[in-house]
C-alpha cells in the first residue's frame, strides 16, 4: 500500500514540476523566436495547466485503461466547475466578463454536448479524435484573430493570466530573451520528460490502487486522478480569487474545460483509440453537461458567481463523489 501511495505522490509531484518547467521553457523559446505575446498567452501559457491531464490521459489510454483516460477528462471538468469554481467563488465572488460568457462559456457547453453525443454513437477512435483536435485548433485560431482585433479578452487569455499570476515570470507580455534559445529548449524538454515519467507513475499507481481495493478504474480516474491532475487549476484559481481577480478565475475554469474536452479528449482518442466506458457515458458525461449548464446559468445571472452559488457548487461536488464512490 505504501508503494502505491508513493507512486501516486511521486507521479503528481513530477507532473506539477515538469509542467511548470515545460511551460517556462516553451514560453522563453517562443519569445526568443519572436512569437507574439498574445499567441504565447493563448496557447503555450494557457495550455500549461492542462499538461498533467494530457499526459496522464494519453498514458492511461496506451496502458489499456480507458476508464482512467476518459475518467480523467470528464472528472477534471466536473471538478473544475464544482470544486475549483466553488472554492474560488466562496473566497471571492467570480466576476464574469461578457466576452468570456458569450463566446467561451457557450463553447465549453457545446464541447461537452458534442463530446458526449459523439461518444454515444461512435467509438472514440482516430476519426473522433481528429474531429475534436481540429475543433480545438479552429477555436484557438478564431480566438487569436478576434482578440487581435478586439480589446475584449476571453477565457483562454484569462487562463494564461491566472497561470502567470501564480507563477511569476510566465507573463508572456513581459517575457525577455534572457536565456539562450538552446537553454530554453532544454528546459522545455526536461519538463516534458518529467511530465511523461510522472504521468506513467500516476497511471500505474492509480491502476494498482483500483485493483488493490477492488474499485473500478473509472471511479479512480473520475476522482483521485482527475482532482490530482487538476491541482494546477485549483492553485491558479485560488490565487486569482485571493487577489480579487474574479474574472480571471472564471476564464481559467472555462478555458481549462475547453482544453480538456477538445484537446485532451481528442488527442487521447487519436493516440489510443478506445470506447468510452459505459459508466461514464450513462452517468458522468450527463453530469458534466448538467454542471456546465448550471455554471453558465449562474454566470449569466448578474454576470457573477457569488458565494451562495459557490457553496451550491461545492456541495454538488460532495454529492457527486458520494454517488459514484463505492458504498
Amino acid at each position: 500500500m505504501l508503494e502505491i501511495g508513493l507512486l501516486l505522490v511521486v507521479g503528481l509531484g513530477l507532473l506539477m514540476v515538469g509542467g511548470d518547467l515545460l511551460v517556462r521553457g516553451a514560453v522563453q523559446a517562443a519569445a526568443k523566436l519572436g512569437v507574439s505575446p498574445l499567441v504565447i498567452g493563448l496557447t503555450l501559457v494557457g495550455f500549461g495547466t492542462s499538461t498533467p491531464e494530457l499526459v496522464t490521459s494519453v498514458q492511461a489510454g496506451l496502458s489499456g485503461a480507458p476508464g482512467i483516460a476518459y475518467g480523467n477528462v470528464v472528472g477534471s471538468n466536473i471538478a473544475n466547475i464544482l470544486l475549483i469554481a466553488g472554492i474560488s467563488a466562496l473566497l471571492c465572488p467570480i466576476i464574469v466578463a461578457r466576452a468570456a460568457l458569450r463566446r467561451d462559456a457557450v463553447v465549453m457547453l457545446l464541447a461537452a454536448l458534442v463530446f458526449s453525443g459523439l461518444a454515444a454513437v461512435w467509438p472514440m477512435g482516430r476519426l473522433s479524435g481528429a474531429a475534436l483536435v481540429i475543433a480545438m485548433i479552429g477555436y484557438i485560431t478564431f480566438v487569436v484573430r478576434q482578440e487581435r482585433q478586439n480589446a475584449d479578452t476571453g477565457a483562454l487569455h484569462d487562463k494564461g493570466e491566472a497561470l502567470a499570476g501564480a507563477a511569476p515570470g510566465l507573463d508572456a507580455a513581459q517575457t525577455k530573451s534572457r536565456r539562450a534559445l538552446a537553454v530554453s529548449l532544454l528546459l522545455a524538454l526536461g519538463g516534458l520528460v518529467l511530465v511523461v515519467v510522472g504521468g506513467a507513475a500516476l497511471v500505474n499507481g492509480a491502476v494498482a490502487l483500483a485493483r488493490s481495493f477492488e474499485i473500478s478504474e473509472t471511479v479512480i480516474g473520475l476522482t483521485i486522478v482527475a482532482v490530482g491532475t487538476s491541482m494546477p487549476e485549483l492553485v491558479t484559481s485560488v490565487i486569482a480569487a485571493l487577489k480579487r481577480q474574479g474574472d480571471v478565475a472564471f476564464g481559467n475554469v472555462v478555458g481549462s474545460n475547453i482544453y480538456n474536452i477538445l484537446g485532451i479528449g481528442g488527442t487521447t482518442a487519436l493516440i489510443a483509440p478506445s470506447d468510452l466506458p459505459g459508466d461514464i457515458l450513462r452517468f458522468d458525461a450527463p453530469v458534466m453537461i448538467l454542471v456546465s449548464a448550471v455554471f453558465v446559468l449562474f454566470a449569466a445571472t448578474g454576470l457573477r458567481v457569488g458565494r451562495r452559488e459557490g457553496a451550491i457548487l461545492l456541495a454538488g461536488y460532495g454529492l457527486y463523489i458520494w454517488m459514484i464512490w463505492p458504498q
